[in-house]
């Protein structure tokens, strides 16, 4: 049987599962932020994986680099009358009442954004030459500037994208150690704007990619790697370093696709209706997964549009390593600054003294020091405590008062980004199973569920690596779009030349062929927004049902007399990942075997209400199919630690995963 690794890279650890038949061996080393293939590769070493092992990788080098601005020096050369395009963007308004809008500064400045003589009209007909010697005299310029990349976006590129091409061949004589993006490649699609930045994204971050990449296959060579996109599907490296601005959501998609096919095996449904919470250290990354998992094009990362293929997923600085602070009124604050891995929180040890959601949950009793990771990392519960006292002191909070205004306040913030994927789109939380995981989701999974009213939990057996699950679940996928003609008949040959494009990067994967899929961008006539809906390019007025009935459920109305309109066509091509099989437990507990074999002991915790209580605390690997037990309670395991309040219940499933009830 093939070994394989998923390898989840996070703020504070680096998570590993390695599967080589039988029960997965996980393990968790500190991600190095420096270089994050150093810890890749000490996992790897530690889990003594053989050479043949394939791995599949979440990174957020990209991620980090948009976020830190701390990308790759590299200049924009667009249409002669649109430099600014990127400065200008859309002209929103983040914070409608501030009376001061600051926008974070373009990721090329001034000085490097250029025009060229061209212009191609809207029909994609050429109004205006590319002036060739213009271009040439740019490269000449360039040479002297240091750059190492050029985006290159023309108007109308997505109609007639020659002019583009022909611009970088020239640029490339000048610049052959440069990267180019052109928007006819990364984004062909209409909107100004979105297409700039995206261009703009992608080679700003693919020098930095292709490096860590690089880094990365020799530190676990020969081993074959692929890498997480953000929609969701794993991809090999050659196209993931030409097209890095599909990573920026690499690492939190993972843990999307892990939690929706292990609820689907769990919960014996095929289309599991779940809403996924996913705590690391950093951050914490929500999704809602109605029978599927949600995929979007519209996503925004540090501020800008980044128009590609995307699980569907909201973020919010609230991670076990959040530090908490009062604001200049004297109100607690926590994130969305963040301990990181080094120094990490006041409680690792390591020199870091600002208190943190994990100090709070430590002085609480939520998180035992002496079993962090199996024991191997000890923390220390006393530089915990001083840390969250000497921030309650000034507020003139007690130490147990400050622990839970921290708690609570970074549940508010997680409680808003549930809402935000389901109130307000439509869904009752309260018809979906929670799924918490990452280290730290199952310690705020049933105050969350309380707050919603979701009365059903679902923890996986090691949810403090489900993402790094996830990515062996994940399937090889692909997608391309284009801007749909005004002319339907066109329909069919435009998608079967993106089916052709999406066929020849298939042909480099080493894989199965891939099942196509067709799908549309349409809107009402005069909407601004689009719905994603299948398209089968033979009956269009299908697809325009469909999205009367999708906007309907998103919107709560239909213009059944409104012209629809198509958009964007988009292809996905899917190729069957590796399969997963799950440990079953079919070893169940005797009639007369209760879930105290599985108790070790009893420690005290402070509940909500402030009132500190003994809870018993259990072992997770000794919870057998059919135990059951009530909370008060404390689940320790190795990779995460589970605390279960008063009102809920617990029962042990087939698949080893928790199933936790409200009573």
């Amino acid at each position: 049987m093939t070994e394989r690794i998923g390898i989840d890279t996070g703020g504070t650890f680096t998570d590993f599962v390695y599967l080589k038949g039988g029960t997965p061996v996980i393990r968790k080393t500190a991600t190095t932020p420096d270089d994050q293939s150093r810890a890749v590769e000490e996992g790897v070493q530690l889990l003594g994986a053989g050479e043949t092992a394939a791995i599949a990788h979440g990174t957020t080098t990209a991620t980090n680099a948009l976020l830190e601005h701390r990308g790759a020096r590299c200049a924009l050369v667009t249409t002669r009358g649109f430099r600014d395009v990127l400065a200008i963007g859309r002209q929103n308004r983040p914070a409608l009442y501030a009376l001061s809008q600051r926008r974070p500064p373009p990721l090329v400045p001034e000085d490097l954004r250029f025009e060229v003589t061209e212009r191609v009209g809207a029909d994609g007909s050429i109004l205006t030459p590319l002036d060739e010697h213009e271009v040439a005299e740019l490269g000449e310029s360039l040479q002297r500037l240091d750059v190492a990349g050029v985006a290159i976006v023309f108007l109308f590129s997505f109609l007639y994208p020659e002019h583009e091409r022909k611009a970088a061949g020239i640029l490339k004589e000048y610049l052959p150690d440069a990267r180019f993006s052109l928007s006819a490649d990364i984004l062909p699609e209409y909107r100004e704007y979105e297409r700039t930045a995206a261009t703009v994204v992608n080679v700003y971050v693919q020098p930095i990619v292709a490096r860590y990449l690089d880094r990365l296959e020799r530190a676990v060579a020969p081993r074959r790697v692929r890498i997480m996109q953000s929609n969701g599907g794993v991809i090999g490296t050659k196209q993931a370093a030409r097209r890095p601005a599909r990573l920026v959501l690499s690492g939190p998609a993972g843990g999307v696709v892990g939690a929706f096919r292990l609820a689907g095996t769990a919960l014996d449904e095929k289309a599991p209706k779940i809403l996924t919470l996913d705590m690391g250290g950093t951050s914490t990354d929500v999704a809602l997964c109605p029978g599927e998992i949600p995929r979007t094009a519209e996503s925004d990362i540090a501020g800008l549009p980044l128009h590609l293929p995307s699980v569907d997923i909201h973020t919010v600085g609230a991670g076990g390593g959040s530090i908490a602070h009062a604001d200049t009124a004297g109100a607690l604050r926590v994130g969305p600054a963040s301990a990181g891995a080094v120094p990490g929180p006041a409680c690792y040890g390591q020199g870091g003294d600002a208190p943190t959601v994990t100090d709070a949950n430590v002085t609480l009793g939520r998180i035992l020091p002496d079993r962090f990771l199996g024991g191997d990392f000890a923390l220390d519960a006393d530089a915990a405590r001083a840390a969250v006292e000497k921030l309650g002191r000034p507020l003139g909070l007690s130490l147990r008062e400050t622990a839970l205004g921290v708690v609570r306040i970074a549940n508010a913030s997680m409680e808003r980004a549930l809402r935000r994927v389901s109130v307000e789109r439509g869904y009752d939380p309260k018809d979906y199973v929670l799924v918490p995981f990452g280290g730290a989701g199952p310690l705020h999974a049933c105050d969350l569920a309380d707050a919603l009213s979701i009365r059903r939990i679902l923890l996986p057996p090691q949810p403090g690596v489900l993402s790094a699950l996830g990515l062996l679940m994940a399937d090889i996928v692909y997608d391309t779009s284009v801007s749909a003609p005004d002319d339907e008949t066109c329909l069919e040959a435009l998608y079967a030349q993106e089916t052709e494009r999406v066929l020849n990067v298939f042909a480099g994967e080493d894989c199965e062929r891939p099942v196509i899929e067709t799908l549309a961008d349409m809107r009402y006539r005069g909407q601004s927004y689009e719905l994603t809906v299948p398209m089968n390019p033979a009956s269009p007025e299908r697809a325009r049902e469909r999205f009367h009935e999708r906007h309907a459920r998103r919107y709560g109305y239909a213009m059944q007399d409104v012209i629809v309109e198509i958009v964007t066509l988009r292809v996905r091509g899917t190729a069957a990942g590796a399969e997963v099989f799950l440990p079953r437990d079919t070893d169940r507990a005797g009639v007369s075997e209760t879930s105290e074999a599985a108790q070790i002991g009893e420690t005290p915790v402070v509940l909500d209400s402030g009132r500190e209580v003994m809870a018993a605390l259990y072992d997770r690997d000794r919870l057998r199919l059919g135990h059951a037990f009530d909370g008060p309670a404390v689940v320790a395991q190795y990779d995460a630690t589970v605390f279960v309040p008063s009102s809920w219940h617990v029962e042990v499933g087939a698949w080893r995963t928790l199933h936790f009830s409200g009573m």
